[in-house]
């Protein structure tokens, strides 16, 4: 077969993107056993990022969840080279960044391109997206999100990362689950997973709810997200989840590290600070011993 320049070509530019491939592996978190702490960076957002990595390290994490939203460590305002320079200030000192946390639910949005494209060249594996409200009319609602999670994934496969949908609670899609697995059912695991968020899970399916939808989930699921809450009644006499910090409120942390653990999940886990503590440091240093103090009881590493 001779030949030709288009064949010449077209060799050369797989050949391109196979060492792009492998670069962003290389250039991405090292394989693990056992999950790796991080912290959702917006817990920290009084940090500047360029100063982000010190102070990480600083509170005994693995590595981070980059919050790159509105109100984030990166705004969308400063997403090229605001991703970049933090995701350098963080591996720099020798940690992870695992996920970046965006507000993008679809390719209409103007960053995420640009966001994924930085995020996956310097080995990110996972990017997150926004939440989608279910609006007036849920079923046609459904058809919408499915569309854009199709254009996510996409981008997502580009940029060889995996996009993670959080079931966020409240009405948004996903909120329960159900909706998102059936509307990924057809798409690459590889491009299109689950951030399992326990907290949200426990507010909408109750005691044992949660460990349904988490079962249902485990063989896309590519990160956990931490938090905890306590039912409260407000001065009109609703019930709303308020939260708290980890191991003070409804969440089951026993069993869910050892679901964890049956498996030998080794993703990240990503603590979330979503209560007004006093001192954030202090704060999260108790999240991450109690993050820790988990997992060595159920992964058996302590």
């Amino acid at each position: 077969m001779a030949l030709t320049r288009r064949r010449l070509l077209a060799g050369m530019a797989a050949g391109a993107s196979r060492a792009a491939a492998q670069e962003r592996s290389a250039n991405g978190p090292k394989p693990r056993t056992t999950p790796a702490v991080c912290l959702y960076s917006r817990a920290l957002v009084k940090v500047p990022y360029d100063e982000l990595g010190d102070v990480l390290r600083s509170l005994g994490v693995d590595g981070c969840d980059l919050s790159v939203e509105p109100g984030g460590h990166v705004t969308p305002e400063d997403v090229s080279p605001g991703v970049m320079r933090a995701i350098e200030a963080i591996t720099g000192v020798g940690l992870d960044v695992f996920v970046v946390s965006t507000a993008c639910t679809s390719l209409q949005d103007p960053t995420i391109r640009t966001i994924a494209g930085f995020a996956g060249e310097m080995g990110v594996p996972l990017f997150r997206a926004g939440r989608w409200e279910y609006g007036p009319n849920p079923e046609a609602r459904l058809a919408e999100v499915q569309r854009d999670i199709s254009g996510l994934a996409a981008l997502a496969r580009a940029a060889g990362m995996t996009v993670v949908l959080q079931n966020v609670a409240g009405e948004n899609v996903g909120e329960a689950l159900w909706d998102f697995n059936l509307l990924i059912r057809g798409m690459e695991p590889r491009t299109v997973g689950y951030d399992f968020d326990i907290g949200y899970a426990t507010a909408e399916g109750g005691v044992g709810g949660w460990s349904v939808a988490l079962r249902m989930v485990l063989p896309r699921l590519r990160m956990v997200s931490v938090r905890d809450f306590a039912w409260s009644k407000d001065s009109a006499g609703k019930w709303h989840p308020a939260p708290c910090p980890l191991g003070e409120g409804m969440v089951n942390w026993g069993e869910l590290f050892a679901a964890l653990a049956r498996v030998r999940f080794a993703g990240p886990i990503s603590i979330q600070v979503d209560y007004q503590p006093k001192d954030e440091i202090a704060a999260v240093r108790q999240s991450v011993a109690f993050v820790r103090k988990h997992l060595s009881a159920a992964y058996g590493t302590g």
